[in-house]
């Protein structure tokens, strides 16, 4: 799984041609368009959370994928991309995955949620997250249904869900 370009290059003149497109009109570029762009099989998604970041780019790194994936970055992850409460979150997860798909013909979406997320207590309350094990079944439960979101919508797509204590460690979720 690797992309084959120079993020920071094309990340660039992605973002000048997406801003010249004018938002989601990226979704709409002609067929072959992603070709210009290169290749990447993975979309990950995570939290915004600070505490995190250097942990992330450790476990990309462990898998492989040190800057061959493109990253969405939403506050809750899983949580922030389903939320009914947040429909805008929502809606630019939606558009950025169709523009991974698009521009980059990823393969796998993988998502890595965290514990102590500030997201969750703000979106589900305090209830869902009072003890370890209510707050591992409230992750499990949303990243669950984010799969089921992503597969409804991209059926060909593998989704991949992990959870990520703060001292970088990862549970697989199933």
């Amino acid at each position: 799984m690797t992309c084959d370009h120079d993020h920071r290059a094309t990340s660039r003149r992605g973002f000048i041609r997406l801003a010249a497109l004018g938002g989601g009109a990226a979704l709409m570029l002609a067929p072959g368009a992603a070709s210009a762009a290169g290749h990447c099989d993975v979309l990950l998604l995570t939290c915004m959370d600070y505490r995190l970041q250097g942990a992330i780019d450790d476990y990309m790194t462990k898998r492989g994928l040190r800057g061959n994936f493109d990253h969405v970055v939403l506050a809750g992850a899983s949580l922030g991309a389903i939320s009914d409460q947040r429909p805008n979150w929502a809606a630019t997860f939606a558009d950025h995955l169709g523009a991974a798909i698009q521009l980059h013909g990823i393969k796998k979406v993988m998502v890595l949620d965290h514990r102590d997320c500030g997201a969750y207590r703000l979106l589900l309350g305090d209830a869902a997250v009072k003890d370890a094990k209510t707050e591992f079944e409230s992750h499990a439960t949303v990243l669950r249904k984010f799969r089921d979101v992503v597969n409804k919508a991209q059926p060909k797509l593998e989704v991949e869900l992990g959870l990520m204590a703060l001292d970088g460690s990862v549970e697989t979720i199933s």
